[in-house]
């Protein structure tokens, strides 16, 4: 199964696909979808939109999976962030894909076993966990991070299905 990963972010989003198979992880892509700070926050969730719209077209994933909004200290980056993760919810909605939500501190305890893991800790489980993907930003790693931990609990919830 092809994994779609969603670091939402209104300046860079950062997205990544792996290929799940029983307990084998493999990466296949992953990038950023980057936004003009000089536009109008209507311009950049559209560019949001049309650069993850070409990312489901290009790879084709089964299913997505997005990392959860922590609350900001700042009210109007918090509203602008959630409008950016709005909008990149709607994507892989309307691409009919499944979309998982996680929360920061499972996707940490799911890659490094500690929900309060540093960026540096999760960047180095990512270069073990999928060595293939080489040199990557920290919003690839994240948005890989939330497709592994995508991966681990779709496995759970089909072996609790089965």
């Amino acid at each position: 199964m092809l994994i779609l990963g969603i670091d939402p972010g209104l300046q860079k989003t950062g997205w990544g696909i792996i290929e799940s198979k029983g307990c084998a992880l493999k990466f296949i892509a992953s990038g950023l979808i980057k936004t003009n700070p000089a536009a109008s926050l209507a311009e950049r969730l559209a560019s949001l939109h049309r650069g993850l719209a070409q990312v489901i077209e290009a790879y084709k994933p089964q299913s997505a999976a997005m990392e959860e909004t922590f609350v900001n200290r700042n009210p109007a980056s918090a509203l602008k962030l959630g409008q950016a993760r709005g909008a990149l919810l709607a994507v892989p909605a309307l691409y009919n894909l499944e979309v998982a939500e996680y929360s920061a501190n499972k996707v940490k305890k799911s890659i490094v076993g500690s929900g309060h893991a540093a960026k540096q800790q999760m960047g180095m489980m990512i270069k073990t966990l999928l060595p293939a993907s080489g040199v990557i930003s920290e919003d690839e790693a994240d948005a890989l991070a939330v497709a592994i931990t995508h991966a681990h609990h779709a496995a759970n919830r089909s072996r609790i299905s089965a």
